[in-house]
């Protein structure tokens, strides 16, 4: 197995009671991040990534990739992103100087090279959210060029990733997830080990993971599973996805049911609110959730 910028406001209320769909709002926080803390966060996330190409293509053979049924021409390309993302932490050390993040421990889940490809997938689509929710904390023009270059390479190696080697939909909507700061590192934190105590602190806290059944599919009840206390008596589901999130209850069993109209990649937190995402309503999530649709917009699995 996917907030939108402070600027964006849109409020919908479905026909459904108590399913609505909003703009999941802006961090909660009085205190802003600095250019540096922001340019450390996009950092961090390199390095992560770059791990994990060099460990996986470490690991995994030519002969790996076509025993698995991948192209022949798979192994370069993901050459090819490995090299990128090596050049995106040069970069970002160049730009930040001494104050620069560095590597931490990581625990990838991969274990042979189609779980080295669904990885990569959403590495590089939390990547995309990452660098599109954080850029309206950046005030220099030249750092905001800089990390929309970056996207725009994160952007396409998804698409790649999903479209030529996973036969499926390149892109989501007509607009891609901006995903708040706690929200990213709550599913980058699901594979760091440790960071050195060296590194600079940065702005943002994880929140408990959430878990969605592996073949979980619009139109389904599914039960989810997280660890977290709260003093709601409400829950709900929201299902973060282009610009806006859809809102569903949770029942007291911790089974929702996934809204029919879903497609690519969505995002599901669990809120006390039902019409808005913002870190003091957010008890568990984000989970990575990637729902395929055809060219004709149809779901796969109703093919």
């Amino acid at each position: 197995m996917k907030v939108a910028a402070a600027s964006l406001t849109l409020l919908v209320v479905a026909a459904l009671p108590e399913l609505c769909v909003a703009a999941p709002a802006k961090r909660d926080d009085s205190s802003t991040p600095t250019d540096i803390q922001i340019l450390n966060f996009a950092l961090t996330l390199e390095h992560l990534e770059n791990a994990f190409y060099i460990q996986g293509l470490q690991k995994y053979t030519q002969q790996d990739f076509l025993d698995a049924d991948l192209p022949t021409w798979a192994r370069g390309r993901w050459n090819e992103i490995s090299q990128h993302e090596s050049t995106h932490v040069s970069f970002l050390e160049s730009v930040i100087g001494d104050q620069a993040v560095q590597p931490c421990t990581y625990s990838f889940p991969d274990t042979d090279p189609m779980t080295f490809v669904t990885t990569s997938f959403m590495l590089e689509t939390v990547g995309v959210s990452a660098y599109s929710g954080a850029a309206q904390f950046l005030s220099e023009s030249d750092y905001i060029t800089g990390s929309a270059a970056i996207l725009a390479v994160e952007a396409r190696q998804s698409a790649w990733i999903n479209s030529a080697v996973l036969k499926a939909n390149p892109w989501n909507t007509a607009f891609d997830t901006p995903l708040d700061l706690n929200h990213v590192w709550t599913l980058a934190s699901g594979v760091i080990v440790s960071c050195p105590s060296s590194n600079m602190p940065l702005p943002v806290k994880a929140f408990p993971a959430l878990s969605f059944p592996a073949d979980a599919q619009p139109g389904q009840t599914v039960q989810v599973s997280f660890n977290a206390t709260t003093t709601s008596e409400q829950l709900y589901v929201a299902f973060i996805a282009g610009l806006g999130a859809t809102f569903a209850p949770l029942s007291s069993q911790n089974t929702v049911d996934i809204p029919s109209t879903l497609q690519g990649v969505v995002f599901p937190v669990i809120t006390s609110s039902n019409d808005t995402v913002t870190d003091n309503v957010t008890i568990a999530g984000p989970a990575f959730l990637s729902f395929d649709f055809s060219s004709d917009g149809e779901d796969e699995l109703s093919r």
